[in-house]
């Protein structure tokens, strides 16, 4: 739940400093692009830092191979991901929109690790977010990459 409260709080906040005149927070696709990256660098954090490693490790599906590693890889393009979405569409075009729709794309991919988070509880630091709540978020969290995509 902490990184949805992250996004709502950094979006809205970039939303009032965009209402002070300051022009990188010219919209609510630029705000909400700063919020989604914060909450994946938030996310990321977990792939890299103990004890909470072991548990995205523990609820990858048996059926994929090096699971420490594809944790690994997810971190690191949640991270890529992250960045991509604060650089200026100005800056490198196009870049906001594919960082986006990566970013969508991982979430979709990672949802049968959240599937199989919500059974048994496979490690003590394992995510345990209920699948109900779990689809509801990841619904939000795709949807605010789509419509910061859409934003460009």
């Amino acid at each position: 739940m902490m990184p949805f409260i992250v996004l709502i709080i950094v979006t809205l906040t970039c939303v009032a400093i965009g209402t002070a005149g300051i022009g990188y927070f010219d919209g609510w696709g630029a705000c909400l692009a700063v919020g989604l990256a914060a909450m994946f660098l938030l996310t990321a954090s977990a792939h890299f830092l103990q004890p909470r490693r072991d548990g995205l490790i523990a609820i990858v599906p048996p059926q994929l191979p090096r699971p420490a590693l594809l944790v690994t890889v997810t971190g690191v393009l949640e991270v890529l991901g992250a960045i991509g979405l604060l650089v200026p569409p100005t800056v490198i075009p196009g870049i906001r929109f594919a960082a986006a729709l990566g970013l969508a794309t991982l979430l979709v991919a990672m949802f049968p690790a959240n599937i199989r988070a919500a059974g048994a509880r496979r490690h003590p630091a394992a995510p345990s977010t209920p699948l109900g709540l779990r689809t509801a978020l990841q619904v939000a969290y795709v949807a605010s990459a789509v419509v910061v995509a859409a934003a460009g």
